[in-house]
C-alpha cells in the first residue's frame, strides 16, 4: 500500500474498532492520541496501529503536531477522525490515486455522509461541505486556529468523487454535547479574535474554492443578529433540512442550540476581559 492513514484520537474506544476495521488494508495506521484515559490506545496497539500521544492544547497545533511529529512511511496519508469511516469506494478512489504515475495534486478535498438517527442526513449538515483529508503530508500545514482549523496547502488541490462515512452521533447525545460546549468555548474565542481583525473577506463568500468560501461565510455570520434562529431557519428551510423528517427537525435544533452556546460565550468572555462576572 503507497498510503499512510492518521487517526486523531481522545477517549475513542467506542468509535476507534469500527473506524480501524475500515482500514485494515493499510500497513501504516497512525493514531494520535490526546492522553486518553479509558482503552483507545490498547485497542490501537492491539490492531497494529502506531501510537503516539500528546496533551492536547487545540485542535489546529494538534493536526500540526500530528503531521509534524510522525515520521509516516508514505507519501499520502488520509487523516481521519475516529467516528469516521473508510468504505470500499473511497479505498479504491485513494488507493488508485497515490499509485498512479500521472501529475497529481497536493492535496484532495472530500465530503463526508453525516449519519443521525440511523440514517444519512443529505440536507440538515450543509452538505456537500468539502474538507481537505487526503494530503502530502510534507505539503500542508495548520494554522493556529483553535477549533474548525483549516490547512494550508502548498501546490494544487483537487477532488474526490467519493466519501467518508461519519457516525458524529455513536457516543450519544451526552457525548455530543460535553464537546460541543467545549467546541462553543473555542469557537466564542476564534469568533472576538476575527471581529477584530477587521473585515469580512467578501471576496471569499462567492470564491470557487469551497473551503475559503466557507471559511467567509463563517466570518459573515460571526456579525449577524439572532444567530440561533437564524441557523436554524436557514438549515431547516433554505437548506432544505426539512426534506430529512424528525432527523432533521432534530439535528436542525442541535445546530440552534450550538450557535446559542457560541453567543453566550461571547458574551461571557467580553465580560470577563472587561473586569465584570458572567
Amino acid at each position: 500500500m503507497s498510503i499512510s492513514v492518521l487517526i486523531l484520537t481522545y477517549n475513542e474506544e467506542i468509535n476507534l474498532p469500527a473506524c480501524l476495521a475500515s482500514v485494515v488494508w493499510c500497513d501504516d495506521v497512525v493514531v494520535f492520541d490526546s492522553c486518553s484515559s479509558d482503552r483507545t490506545v490498547e485497542i490501537a496497539r492491539s490492531a497494529g496501529a502506531r501510537v503516539f500521544q500528546r496533551c492536547f492544547d487545540d485542535y489546529g497545533s494538534q493536526r500540526d503536531a500530528a503531521r509534524t511529529s510522525v515520521d509516516y512511511k508514505y507519501p499520502w496519508v488520509l487523516a481521519l477522525d475516529a467516528d469516521e469511516r473508510v468504505d470500499d469506494e473511497l479505498r479504491e478512489e485513494i488507493l488508485k490515486l497515490a499509485a498512479s504515475s500521472a501529475e497529481s495534486h497536493a492535496a484532495y478535498l472530500l465530503r463526508r455522509k453525516d449519519h443521525f438517527m440511523g440514517r444519512w442526513i443529505r440536507y440538515s449538515t450543509l452538505y456537500p461541505s468539502w474538507f481537505i483529508r487526503f494530503y502530502r503530508h510534507e505539503a500542508i500545514r495548520y494554522e493556529p486556529r483553535s477549533v474548525h482549523e483549516y490547512p494550508v496547502v502548498t501546490g494544487s488541490i483537487g477532488e474526490l468523487k467519493e466519501h467518508l462515512l461519519h457516525y458524529s452521533f455513536n457516543k450519544g447525545f451526552s457525548d455530543w454535547f460535553f464537546k460541543h460546549v467545549r467546541y462553543a468555548q473555542l469557537e466564542a474565542a476564534e469568533n472576538l479574535r476575527h471581529l477584530s481583525a477587521g473585515a469580512i473577506d467578501w471576496r471569499g463568500l462567492v470564491h470557487r474554492d469551497p473551503v475559503r468560501r466557507r471559511k467567509a461565510l463563517k466570518g459573515l455570520s460571526f456579525r449577524l443578529p439572532f444567530r440561533p434562529l437564524l441557523r436554524f431557519l436557514y438549515m431547516y428551510f433554505v437548506r432544505h433540512g426539512i426534506l430529512d423528517g424528525y432527523p432533521g427537525f432534530t439535528y436542525c435544533c442541535l445546530l440552534a442550540i450550538y450557535e446559542y452556546l457560541i453567543v453566550l460565550n461571547i458574551h461571557e468572555q467580553r465580560l470577563r476581559a472587561s473586569g465584570g462576572g458572567f
